[in-house]
């Protein structure tokens, strides 16, 4: 009996088919230049600050990385006359509360904007935001005098409350697009098990909002811990002084001396506190900011 053998197979590449190397930087070659110098123009300004703080006297110091690196200026900064660690306190106080009170406010307004359905409700949301787009400077003198009469200069209540003010639209309007996007027909099965509008609230709609609450929180202490305007004109005292008001009060050994390693030295310290929030939570606020840009 014959047999007969199989044609041999041609052979298969096994490297896996994809563009030529030259031809994907070819056609992406300007996407990477331009995100390139995105990075190098909003990292450059914390690098060099970062390299002035470690400078003896970076005023005459100008080279890219110091030759002897020392933390004096850090001390400078805990040192007894700038009583940077009382102004650290304030901040976090006043930044902290500012974020509670308008996630507490804005989570529930943003709540009503998004589920009820009445008229000029897309002209409510607009006041909202145009509430923030007001310029600060025109009602710093109303407000030190509405809190003077007050007697609330010098304490924490007058920045807390214009902070929130402020903050508050913004957060609004990110809750709102989120809310705007999430399946009601959780809350309506949550009810149907049984659960209190209060409960399907609390154990529904608030956990599957986390990405945004932890968004709009960031957002809103961002921008009161680097508020200085409010802080400056309500402060007269280390009473409630902020950071952003005790650093540019910063003194230098004599009267004329301006201490610009003890400043970027500051300037380091209350950032990188930010930097790291934002490193941890930056999935969350992906997913909170892009919330509502897509329908479907």
């Amino acid at each position: 009996m014959a047999t007969t053998t199989a044609p041999p197979r041609p052979a298969v590449d096994a490297r896996p088919a994809s563009r030529p190397r030259r031809g994907w930087l070819r056609e992406n070659g300007l996407l990477l230049l331009g995100v390139a110098f995105i990075i190098i123009y909003c990292l450059a300004p914390f690098y060099w600050m970062i390299v002035s703080s470690l400078k003896a006297n970076p005023l005459l110091d100008q080279s890219l990385w110091p030759q002897d690196p020392t933390l004096v200026n850090y001390q400078e900064v805990f040192s007894g006359e700038n009583n940077f660690q009382y102004a650290l306190r304030n901040s976090v106080i006043i930044a902290g509360t500012t974020t509670i009170l308008a996630l507490l406010i804005g989570v529930f307004a943003a709540y009503a904007l998004a589920r009820l359905n009445f008229r000029s409700k897309k002209l409510v949301l607009g006041v909202i935001l145009a509430a923030a787009m007001f310029p600060l400077i025109a009602l710093l003198t109303p407000l030190f005098q509405l809190f003077s009469n007050l007697g609330w200069i010098d304490t924490y209540p007058p920045m807390i409350i214009s902070n929130i003010s402020f903050t508050l639209p913004l957060a609004i309007y990110v809750l709102t697009s989120f809310f705007s996007e999430m399946p009601w027909e959780l809350e309506m099965a949550a009810k149907v098990d049984g659960a209190t509008p209060g409960q399907a609230f609390r154990k529904v709609i608030i956990p599957l909002a986390a990405p945004g609450v932890f968004t709009s929180a960031i957002i809103v202490f961002i921008a009161a811990w680097n508020e200085f305007l409010i802080a400056y004109t309500m402060t007269q005292t280390l009473a409630a002084e902020p950071v952003t008001v005790a650093i540019a009060k910063f003194t230098g050994v004599s009267r004329f001396e301006q201490p610009f390693g003890t400043i970027m030295a500051a300037g380091v310290l209350v950032t990188i506190p930010l930097v790291i929030v934002v490193l941890i939570f930056q999935r969350r606020i992906v997913t909170g900011l892009t919330a509502g840009g897509v329908k479907g």
